[in-house]
């Protein structure tokens, strides 16, 4: 396992949730949600978390279908991490599978008594916990980084 703290972005219409990591990768932790409809707002937004928290990656949720097919959804998203990489390179951008992790976020949050009106901003926050808990387990148990990393084109 690579030490160093990781970002998560579970990408959305309205909202962008992110999460991180603590240095030696063992728990993800909500860090804030980044409203997404002025998306180049929301990158600058982005971008500065990234200085701020320094990580040795980006972890970014890729939206598929439970067949795993990718539709219009992931390629909003793909789209968004190119340009994510793009602002903050040298950090890379890794694209993993994020299916059902918005549901999982939902289930605990409904379990630990958060009311779904009031837990709006937050669940973005705790799918991007989801997804960057899940990349940690993926590379605690193969010993490589998780997903695809995004190649910046100049």
């Amino acid at each position: 396992m690579r030490r160093g703290r990781r970002l998560a972005i579970d990408v959305g219409d309205a909202r962008i949730g992110v999460a991180s990591s603590d240095p030696d990768g063992l728990l993800a932790t909500p860090v804030e949600t980044v409203p997404g409809r002025d998306l180049p707002a929301a990158q600058r937004r982005l971008a500065a978390l990234v200085t701020e928290y320094e990580p040795i990656e980006v972890v970014t949720g890729l939206p598929r279908s439970l067949k795993g097919s990718e539709g219009p959804a992931a390629a909003k998203v793909r789209a968004f991490a190119e340009e994510l990489a793009r602002k903050i390179t040298p950090v890379p951008v890794r694209l993993v599978d994020e299916r059902m992790s918005t549901v999982t976020a939902a289930q605990d949050m409904r379990a630990s008594g958060v009311n779904s009106k009031k837990g709006r901003s937050r669940i973005d926050q705790a799918a991007a916990v989801v997804i960057l808990q899940n990349a940690l387990e993926t590379e605690r148990m193969s010993g490589s980084p998780p997903g695809e990393c995004v190649e910046v084109v100049v």
